[in-house]
């Protein structure tokens, strides 16, 4: 009995052997060196240097370049292996300035989908190099972040062009840009287009893939993105510009791995081994922002996975300078984690959900623009964020389209009205930016300044535009905007007894940033 079970033991021994050797054969190596390309043509010659010290990953693990800037990263069949972009460097960039600084490892191919995805791309080469050029960056700068352009024909992309990108007065003044995913509507042949659009503007643009960025004839989640990592690269990777450090992310499953239909909110393990590794080698003081598409915010785990994003917040736990961009909801608000939410800091985690680019889906009638105004449904203007860094502290400011950039509040409210009927009358201040414990203010013919009340409702002035469709006579061209939803940015006051005459109504609010905003009105007030 002791002979047959040490034989027994034996074989074990030498099956697990055999099986961890057949796996460590299966799984490459990618090796090469991240270089400084001194005549930029994307080779490495002998007398170009490597760069030490700078982080390659292949979407899991993160190595560091050597003194020689030689890495080697493990691979298997399905791969994209991409430099951490490190300050003080810039990577080259293709016709549509979309940086270059990945490879697609996929020996066998992508599965063949409705959309088009990689081809084989064979065996390593012997010696897989990065090139990189010297940039020296500023501490303080500005970027441009887009939420959902979100095209579903090349009619719409134009709107997005004429009413977004052809409103960016000064492009010089931004470093690069972000779109935060829902590049496109579902048809995924409009990334290319896409790119050449964004691609205008001339600053290098990096992607986050949103939930109609995906190849929906899967079974796998892992597979949901072959399309957009063919025209993009990873839809998860990291770069360092000043003294921040940006992570993108893909927070969609999909399939929703509990239905089996439909996405679900949240990460892959491999996505947040991925932060892990990649935090290891950035320094605590860093200002850390990332960037999805999907809120974390959410009131059940129906739509968000409670586990993913509290591994997230654990892994930033130690990281005092933190914000998260977001977008998806097509309206703006500010989203703050506490303890309460699972964020350990006693400094809450901000989350700017940005406004949408697209607006309400390019909805509404036609704007001084040419384009539809596609007001947001919290009536919030469609536009675009600009964030703002020094150092290692951030700001944002919002650019509604086609106004000027001093345009923060809506100010709602009659022009005239009768005497007698005044205090039937309530003015309405949407401040595009509010968080919802912001203090509005009014003054009423420059007397003293009082309180406005914020109220959870829908935005009047928006509604209205709603209620055009709804109840119009003659056809108007263009679509019907979406129903309203309350606004967390909007504030409300009665209006007194006035007095026949103009009277002005002031209001004004100081944001997270310490700038306060105003905005006026007139009423005319008739017997």
């Amino acid at each position: 009995m002791g002979n047959e079970l040490f034989n027994m033991n034996i074989k074990i021994l030498l099956v697990s052997t055999l099986l961890s050797t057949a796996i460590v054969q299966a799984q490459e190596l990618a090796k090469g060196t991240v270089f400084i390309d001194i005549n930029k043509n994307g080779k490495k010659e002998k007398n170009e240097k490597g760069v030490a010290g700078v982080s390659v990953s292949n979407g899991r693990e993160v190595v560091q370049t050597d003194h020689n800037g030689n890495y080697t990263l493990p691979v298997d069949n399905d791969n994209i292996i991409f430099v951490i972009k490190p300050r003080d460097y810039v990577f080259p960039l293709d016709k549509h300035n979309h940086p270059l600084f990945y490879y697609l490892h996929k020996p066998l191919g992508s599965p063949k989908l409705k959309y088009t995805t990689a081809d084989a791309t064979g065996k390593l080469p012997k010696s897989l190099d990065f090139p990189m050029y010297p940039h020296a960056e500023p501490t303080s700068f500005k970027a441009l972040i887009f939420g959902d352009p979100q095209a579903y024909t090349k009619e719409e992309l134009d709107f997005f062009k004429q009413g977004i990108i052809n409103d960016i007065s000064d492009k010089n003044a931004f470093q690069f840009g972000i779109s935060l995913g829902d590049l496109v509507g579902d048809d995924l042949t409009l990334h290319e287009p896409y790119k050449e659009t964004v691609g205008s503007i001339g600053l290098p643009w990096y992607n986050v893939m949103g939930n109609h960025d995906m190849n929906y004839d899967v079974v796998s989640d892992s597979l949901s993105d072959e399309s957009f990592e063919l025209n993009f690269g990873p839809n998860n990777y990291s770069f360092n510009y000043g003294n921040a450090h940006f992570i993108i992310l893909d927070n969609i499953i999909y399939p929703n791995p509990r239905t089996g239909k439909g996405y679900l909110g949240g990460f892959r393990k491999d996505q947040l081994d991925f932060v892990e590794n990649d935090l290891k080698f950035v320094p605590k003081d860093k200002l850390i922002v990332l960037a999805f598409h999907i809120p974390l915010v959410h009131k059940n785990s129906d739509v968000f996975r409670n586990e993913d994003r509290q591994r997230l917040f654990d892994l930033l736990k130690n990281f005092p300078n933190t914000v998260s961009l977001s977008a998806h909801t097509h309206y703006q608000q500010q989203n703050f984690y506490g303890k309460a939410e699972g964020w350990s800091q006693t400094k809450p985690h901000h989350e700017y959900n940005v406004g949408t680019t697209s607006g309400d889906w390019y909805s509404g009638q036609i704007n001084q623009q040419g384009v539809p105004a596609s007001t947001m449904r919290d009536g919030t203007p469609k536009g675009y964020a600009i964030m703002n860094i020094k150092d290692n502290a951030y700001a944002f400011d919002y650019k509604v389209a086609g106004q000027e950039s001093n345009y923060q509040i809506n100010l709602i409210g009659p022009s005239t009205v009768k005497a007698k009927h005044t205090k039937r009358y309530t003015i309405y201040a949407n401040f595009f930016m509010g968080r919802t414990d912001d203090v509005m203010e009014y003054s009423l013919d420059g007397k003293e300044w009082k309180k406005m009340s914020r109220t959870d409702s829908p935005d009047p002035s928006y509604e209205y535009e709603v209620l055009k469709f709804d109840n119009a006579t003659e056809l108007i061209e263009g679509r019907r905007p979406s129903n309203a939803v309350n606004s967390t940015h909007l504030w409300e006051m009665k209006l007194p007894n006035l007095k026949a005459g103009a009277h002005q109504i002031e209001v004004r609010i100081k944001d997270m940033y310490g700038v306060t905003h105003h905005a006026t009105k007139t009423i005319n007030v008739v017997q």
